[in-house]
């Protein structure tokens, strides 16, 4: 949970949130502005903390830690993707020169610094930008750097807030491929935060949260055709939580018009929810 105090007035950002990553997953988490997404990326991030409830990143309670823990966890731990790309990059610096500076200020020696910096360039296809600067790139090539500088000091963790946000369809396509093999080749577990639910079908998991909880997940996998050809499955599941609360998505809401009252039957394999055909309010 995440309370704001603004004057005599208390915001919860977020109430009741239910999330487990594992290791080595690639998610998107979806909702609108307001819906608690940001808060939460920043609670993952180190930036904020929790007010109550449980929050652990790997070895972290998020909950229990020092100031000097906090520097900890963010130089190595997890790496942070901005949407805004001045939020990433230092504009006098080449592309290179950015990769070493987190390495530099977690006092990574200079021989390591040198290899990690190589091995990143080409792993994420920007070899040829390590001597540009921020205004001799490309917006996709920008935002590759940015994960690049993100993954300077190997993070278990990537967290990306709207990095498709300023870019076209295609770049945005590039830049997820881009993540993907991230995720894929060097295992690390990335959360991805976005408003765009198109931008949420190129991962296999995706996470909705309304009103600061969790309210539905999609998952995505590949099947084989009787011909060998492969198809993608996508199946939706309501997330219920503790108290046995589930949110059922507005576009099955609407089909059926379902109002405050439904009715549940409990049958066989499953339990049955459907309009109060009575008509109470």
């Amino acid at each position: 949970m995440r309370i704001y105090q603004s004057g005599s007035v208390e915001v919860q950002a977020l109430q009741g949130l239910d999330l487990v990553v594992d290791s080595g997953e690639m998610v998107a988490v979806v909702g609108a502005s307001g819906s608690g997404k940001s808060t939460l990326l920043s609670i993952l991030a180190g930036i904020d903390a929790p007010t109550a409830g449980r929050a652990r990143v790997d070895r972290w309670n998020l909950l229990a830690m020092s100031r000097a823990d906090r520097v900890h966890y963010r130089r190595h731990t997890v790496g942070f993707v901005r949407q805004q790309t001045a939020g990433n990059l230092v504009p006098y610096l080449t592309a290179r020169q950015m990769i070493d500076l987190p390495m530099t200020m977690a006092r990574t020696p200079a021989r390591t610094r040198r290899a990690r910096t190589t091995e990143l360039l080409n792993a994420l296809g920007i070899a040829e930008c390590a001597d540009r600067r921020p205004a001799q790139l490309s917006g996709g090539q920008q935002m590759r750097v940015a994960i690049a500088v993100a993954l300077a000091n190997e993070p278990r963790v990537l967290l990306a807030d709207e990095p498709t946000g300023e870019l076209d369809t295609a770049t945005s396509a590039e830049v997820f491929g881009t993540l993907r093999n991230v995720n894929q080749q060097l295992g690390v577990t990335i959360v991805v935060v976005t408003h765009d639910p198109e931008v949420s079908g190129q991962v296999e998991r995706t996470v909705a949260i309304r009103d600061g909880r969790t309210s539905s997940e999609v998952l995505r996998r590949t099947a084989t055709n009787a011909d060998g050809g492969t198809h993608v499955i996508a199946e939706e599941y309501a997330v219920m939580d503790r108290a046995g609360r589930v949110q059922v998505p507005r576009d099955y809401r609407e089909a059926l018009a379902l109002t405050r009252r439904v009715r549940l039957a409990l049958e066989a394999d499953h339990v049955a929810i459907r309009p109060d055909l009575d008509g109470h309010a």
